[in-house]
């Protein structure tokens, strides 16, 4: 490991300046945390969508493919309820061939301006016709045709062949709504287990995970 600039070989961020929040955030009680996880992450998550930051809602998925190597990539958080969390994609790209095979995927969400963090994981379903058609119907136009014309994850000659697909289409449904693609929809993460984290001082952190059972939600408390 060699010096940057003669300097630490490490990464060390700037000093971080406090966040003034235009909302007091909920204090979840480590020592006695609520029974019900799903309502606590629902929480954590509204609060998080007042910061005044871009995609509040990123949240990040890991899939693992038929090699055994895992793969991880950003999306959006659509919906989030007992029944667990839904986002829409591609479903012949990487991530929707492996979640397809495997059945089962991880997920992350982080909010630096909370010092929060939300895991979750547990098996992996398709969305149905109609709650994919539902969604595709609020997308804007440009984003509809923007899934058609993008074969996700493929090679890609150059970007002059991606306007082409996409002005090939945009033709194509002129003058109509534009249809959901048959390979483009949802996904479902049932919660097997949720994990909060609350970044403190010094490392000294607060995290709890709540793992599912047959007989309900069972939760311990972590070293951080």
């Amino acid at each position: 490991m060699t010096a940057a600039h003669g300097g630490s070989p490490f990464i060390r961020p700037p000093t971080r300046q406090p966040t003034v929040l235009t909302f007091t955030p909920s204090q979840m009680d480590f020592d006695h945390p609520p029974t019900d996880p799903i309502a606590a992450a629902r929480a954590w998550i509204d609060e998080a969508l007042q910061l005044p930051i871009p995609n509040p809602n990123t949240m990040y998925v890991a899939s693992v493919g038929a090699d055994s190597r895992p793969s991880l990539r950003a999306v959006l958080l659509r919906s989030f309820d007992a029944d667990g969390a839904v986002f829409f994609t591609n479903h012949q790209s990487r991530k929707g061939r492996e979640l397809a095979a495997q059945r089962h995927a991880a997920l992350l969400m982080h909010w630096d301006h909370l010092d929060r963090q939300l895991r979750i994981e547990g098996p992996v379903e398709a969305t149905d016709d109609a709650v994919n058609d539902e969604y595709f119907r609020e997308r804007p136009r440009a984003n509809q045709l923007g899934a058609w014309a993008s074969e996700q994850s493929q090679e890609l000659a150059d970007r002059g062949a991606f306007n082409a697909r996409y002005e090939l289409f945009d033709r194509q449904f002129a003058g109509v709504d534009v249809p959901r693609p048959p390979h483009w929809g949802g996904f479902q993460v049932r919660p097997a287990s949720i994990e909060f984290w609350q970044g403190h001082p010094a490392r000294l952190h607060d995290r709890i995970v709540y793992r599912r059972g047959g007989n309900g939600w069972a939760v311990t408390r972590l070293y951080p």
